[in-house]
């Protein structure tokens, strides 16, 4: 227990790491990244997008991997590559290379975030990963109240450049040790795996359901990565295009990461004490954000509501991070989880990266009423699937 526990830290730290220098460096870093190279913020950003295209591209063949030999070497690697990338990025003198520090980046993310990480845990632990992954996600939802204010200090300190050489500092020194010394060798199990793919011995009459819950969770981890990015990028400013003034926009988006981690650790008390359906625990988390987008849209003039719309969104939206990793395990079981969520990543990563702009471009068109009645459309679309989900486990 003492040893799950000390793994549970130490992998929190190298996310909360991983994180903060590449999720959430874009925010920070475009306005002087973009003056120093003599481009617009939007270059900065095309490039981050090509870097969650990179992670999409490679997240089958890193899940795989991790059911074939554990995630050890690859989160170690991963270590290695986010410091490449920093490097590059902070070594950039064209839009060339600021384009290849971002892709370099984004292959770091794919065998180094969460995906690669709960793959790893249940590669380890199987069925009992729950906890573990769940506790990874409450240390690591700290990355955005660490990772912005740390990147904005020595970039007013110092510059751009050396935010990036620090993060890539972090990640050899402090991330890639704890990888190293936490995250076991796991030997290959010759019986469960053939030709990279674990093989689960599942009956023809089950297959056909097994599809359907594939595509459900598909839709269910498609649609709400649009929502979480279109509001890690433009919640403030949304806010303030609903009318909310702007000191009381900026408090209230202030509370969406500790909203979020307050949530998780409820998730982890009450999964370590009542056991509950983890697909009921989805449905739950899901509802959140429609929930408070319609109370938003009708009293959005009452005091407090921009605050309440922010606190349930981002409970919902901390919940929903462990759904996407224990959900499929519920449902489909330990065998072939890496390669399962490398392949449920592929839609995420694109949903993730086209959000911001598509989203700014609904408000631009329709205002704050288009944007969120778009993320309430897609959030119930993402409740109707995990409804029509057939949980036997």
């Amino acid at each position: 227990m003492a040893r799950t526990a000390a793994q549970v830290v130490a992998l929190g730290i190298g996310q909360t790491i991983a994180w903060a220098s590449s999720t959430y460096l874009a925010a920070v870093l475009a306005e002087p990244m973009a003056a120093a190279l003599g481009l617009t913020t939007s270059w900065i950003f095309a490039g981050y997008s090509c870097a969650l295209a990179v992670m999409a591209l490679l997240g089958p063949f890193v899940g795989k991997a991790i059911d074939r030999h554990g995630g050890r070497n690859l989160l170690c690697l991963s270590n290695v590559i986010l410091a490449g990338g920093l490097i590059i990025l902070a070594l950039a003198a064209n839009v060339g290379l600021m384009f290849l520090g971002w892709c370099v980046i984004g292959a770091g993310m794919a065998f180094g975030l969460y995906d690669a990480a709960f793959a790893t845990l249940v590669r380890q632990h199987g069925l009992k990963a729950r906890a573990p992954i769940t506790g990874i996600t409450l240390i690591g939802g700290f990355a955005s109240t660490v990772g912005w204010p740390l990147t904005a200090f020595l970039v007013a300190q110092w510059d751009w450049r050396v935010a990036c050489l620090a993060w890539a500092t972090g990640h050899l020194l402090i991330a890639l040790p704890l990888n190293f010394r936490f995250v076991p060798v796991l030997h290959e199990n010759a019986a469960a795996v053939r030709d990279g793919v674990v093989v689960d011995n599942v009956a023809p009459e089950n297959a056909e359901e097994r599809r359907r819950n594939f595509v459900l969770i598909a839709i269910f981890g498609a649609t709400t990565a649009f929502v979480t990015s279109a509001m890690a990028a433009h919640l403030p400013l949304l806010l303030l295009a609903a009318g909310v003034g702007a000191t009381a926009a900026i408090a209230a988006a202030a509370l969406l990461g500790p909203a979020q981690v307050v949530a998780r650790l409820g998730e982890f008390v009450a999964a370590d004490t009542y056991r509950p359906n983890p697909l009921l625990t989805a449905r739950i988390a899901t509802a959140l954000h429609p929930l408070a987008g319609l109370i938003f849209l009708g009293a959005a003039g009452l005091p407090g509501v921009a605050m309440f719309f922010s606190i349930l969104h981002g409970a919902g939206n901390g919940m929903i991070t462990i759904a996407k990793g224990t959900l499929p395990l519920a449902i489909f079981g330990a065998q072939g989880y890496g390669a399962l969520q490398g392949k449920l990543s592929v839609a995420q990563r694109i949903m993730q990266a086209l959000a911001p702009l598509l989203f700014s471009l609904v408000v631009a068109w329709g205002g704050a009423v288009a944007g969120l009645s778009l993320t309430v459309a897609l959030s119930l679309i993402a409740l109707l699937a995990l409804l029509l989900i057939r949980l036997e486990r």
